[in-house]
Parts: structure tokens; sequence; C-alpha cells
């Protein structure tokens, strides 16, 4: 009995890092979605720009304006780009932390 609730547990646990696991990387493809439409001059007006956008803003961590080089380009890359990174580290703790458990 205690075996089977033991087991239960750790796939309960492991389906919930695996669901950590995914929002984390979604919020990063967001990020880097955002960089990439940027670069690329995608048009501002566009749904999926737009969506994208959004998205990116809700989840940039308060580091839209951590490094205001001249050339905008160049800051949505820097500040969107350490905060897609930010996302991947407490991804992985995070997820790293809940197998463990």
């Amino acid at each position: 009995m205690a075996a089977t609730v033991g087991t239960t547990m750790r796939q309960g646990i492991g389906i919930i890092a695996t669901i950590v696991r995914i929002v984390g990387l979604v919020i990063v493809a967001i990020l880097v979605a955002h960089i990439v439409l940027t670069l690329l001059d995608a048009n501002p007006q566009n749904f999926l720009t737009e969506f994208v956008s959004t998205w990116a803003a809700q989840f940039n961590l308060g580091l839209a304006n951590l490094f205001t080089p001249e050339q905008p380009k160049m800051a949505v890359t820097l500040n969107y780009g350490v905060a897609a990174i930010l996302w991947m580290i407490v991804t992985a703790v995070v997820v790293r932390l809940l197998r463990r458990v």
C-alpha cells in the first residue's frame, strides 16, 4: 500500500515538473519570437506580432529597460534576451527541485 502511494506521488510530481518545464519553454519561445520579429522588422500592426509583443511584455520580468542602447533593436535583444535566459534558469531549477521531492 505504501509503495503504491509513493509511486503515485512520484508520478504526480513528475507530471507537474513536466508541465512546469513546458510552460517555461513556451515563455522562453515567446520572448525569443519577440526578439526575432523585432530584428526582422515585422509589421507591428500584424496580429501575430501584436500577440507576441503583448505576451512578451508580460513575461519580461520588468527587464524591458535594463539596457538602454541607442539602437532600439539592440535594446529589445538585450533586455528580452536576458529575460529569456532567466526564465530558462528558473524553470530548470524549479523542475530539478520538483523531481528531487
